[in-house]
């Protein structure tokens, strides 16, 4: 039998083939397990490490129940953030609180001036802003004390920011006040800054 040139070139590319394909198995098909080494940690030292990672597994329970109740505080805190659309809407609440202390004071508080701070951010954390509402009246000190009591006793989350007080009639023991009251509103009012007040 003679094999044609065709069928002598097909045996000669499935020799090479063959040799090509066993190089491969050889090459690739070794054992490529890390090699075992030998451990220069003692028993003693393992034991340590044991029992130090049980402990810790015994604190994740109480560590649990410690995160579980800040949250619960964090949510009661939370309550006292002026809720609003925008930071437009949060000034206007902090103003109506003012304007509501103001009228509960005996005798009413006037004031004469308002006026609406910046929005920002509290903190390099940005979970939270705060808006800045002023406000302008003469009273004497003791209106004043009983002003910045109630404010303090205020569910919302307000504090006094700024305070200036110069004195208007002394004969008559009356001050001239510039109270600046800061709210603390979710970040997501607080309005994003552009240009290079930004970086």
């Amino acid at each position: 039998m003679t094999l044609s040139e065709r069928d002598r070139r097909a045996l000669v590319i499935l020799g090479v083939a063959v040799v090509v394909a066993l190089a491969l198995r050889f090459w690739l098909g070794r054992d490529s397990s890390a090699p075992v080494v030998e451990t220069t940690e003692s028993v003693a030292a393992a034991e340590r490490r044991l029992e130090h990672a049980r402990k810790l597994a015994a604190l994740a329970p109480v560590r649990a129940k410690q995160i579980e109740a800040l949250e619960a505080e964090l949510g009661e805190w939370e309550k006292g953030l002026i809720q609003a659309e925008t930071a437009q809407q949060a000034q206007a609440q902090i103003l109506q609180i003012l304007r509501r202390l103001a009228g509960a004071q005996e005798p009413k508080l006037d004031v004469r001036s308002e006026e609406i701070g910046p929005v920002r951010p509290l903190g390099k954390e940005r979970h939270y802003g705060e808006a800045l509402v002023s406000v302008s009246f003469t009273c004497p000190i003791e209106q004043l004390v009983n002003l910045l009591a109630d404010l303090g006793a205020q569910p919302e989350a307000v504090g006094v920011e700024e305070i200036t007080v110069s004195a208007a009639n002394p004969k008559e023991k009356t001050l001239n006040v510039r109270l600046t009251v800061a709210g603390l509103i979710p970040y997501k009012l607080v309005p994003e800054r552009k240009g290079l007040g930004a970086l």
